[in-house]
């Protein structure tokens, strides 16, 4: 499920990404209209290397765009720079979500390594307690998926609205750039309904192996 969603965000990115708009606006530019429509001033946009590499980091308050995306005048840079500086009103107004996904990032990253760890050790020594407290660490990070996806659309949005009104891509564009734009969104839907099913499956393996052991101690 993940896996095809990463398929059809690199797809629709490599198609959008040979598409120049008609006004010959960059992704920096795109950023820095999604910035500015929103009175947003003190955030800095950066190239960074790599493809697929842009990101808002908060730490420092500044934009990065990668390479296919900073100096480049297409479809796809438009929406994705636009993109990831809707991130950074969101933490400019003070957006809930995405406050609520910063303040718990360092405890998720904590449960998301214990879980599996406690998870596999409760499953080998036959250990309910542990299997169960690996099971709630696992539900942080199913928790921590859930609440990204307001954020990112969210986000997106936030950016095609400033597309759209500012007048930044042509109509027929704009719905490339959306598509670009749906389909990173759909990564992150695709990651939170893994995420559910593999938590249910803990679950009834935690009920099952609890219900066994009591008709054993029942026919003790």
């Amino acid at each position: 499920m993940s896996v095809a969603a990463q398929i059809q965000v690199n797809g629709n990115f490599r198609h959008y990404s040979a598409v120049r708009n008609r006004r010959g606006i960059t992704g920096a530019r795109a950023a820095e209209a999604v910035l500015r429509s929103h009175g947003v001033t003190d955030v800095a946009i950066r190239p960074v290397r790599g493809s697929l590499t842009d990101h808002y980091d908060p730490r420092d308050n500044c934009i990065y765009l990668s390479e296919s995306v900073y100096a480049a005048d297409t479809v796809a840079a438009v929406g994705v720079a636009a993109h990831e500086a809707g991130h950074a009103v969101q933490y400019a107004q003070g957006y809930a979500p995405v406050r609520l996904r910063s303040a718990i990032v360092s405890v998720t990253n904590l449960s998301s390594q214990a879980s599996m760890v406690l998870l596999f050790i409760g499953l080998f020594l036959y250990s309910q307690t542990l299997f169960g407290v690996g099971i709630l660490l696992f539900s942080v990070t199913t928790f921590f998926q859930l609440i990204t996806l307001p954020v990112e659309f969210n986000a997106s949005r936030r950016a095609m609205d400033t597309i759209e009104s500012q007048g930044l891509l042509d109509d027929d564009e704009a719905q490339g750039a959306g598509k670009v734009l749906r389909a990173a969104a759909m990564t992150y839907v695709a990651a939170l309904l893994t995420s559910l099913l593999q938590l249910l499956r803990f679950l009834v393996i935690f009920l099952g192996r609890g219900g066994g052991s009591d008709r054993r101690g029942g026919r003790r």
